[in-house]
């Protein structure tokens, strides 16, 4: 969900997030905001969101701070803003099923 959401929220093809080469620096950031989302919005520890994109802790920790300091970009800032509504959202949603189940 989170790589499909900031795909699209970037207009990049969910492939190129997963990819294990850098890429180029859009797909890369693009990558770092899916790291930040993991960490921030659900809550992942570090070794965890970087793991989805098979990065260890420091490389997801380094993508966590650049994020939030390219946030201080109002244009970055509302697509986070956005990324981070949407994933809570569905995690939410996630949760409230789960819940109806039991």
């Amino acid at each position: 969900m989170i790589e499909v959401t900031v795909a699209a929220a970037l207009n990049l093809p969910v492939e190129e997030l997963g990819a294990k080469t850098r890429r180029t620096a859009p797909v890369a950031f693009a990558r770092q905001i899916a790291i930040y989302c993991a960490h921030v919005t659900f809550g992942w520890s570090l070794t965890e969101a970087g793991a989805i994109f098979s990065r260890d802790r420091t490389t997801a920790a380094h993508a966590c701070r650049v994020v939030e300091d390219r946030r201080d970009d109002d244009e970055i800032d509302t697509i986070v803003q956005r990324v981070e509504d949407v994933l809570s959202m569905w995690l939410a949603t996630m949760e409230s099923c789960q819940r109806g189940v039991e």
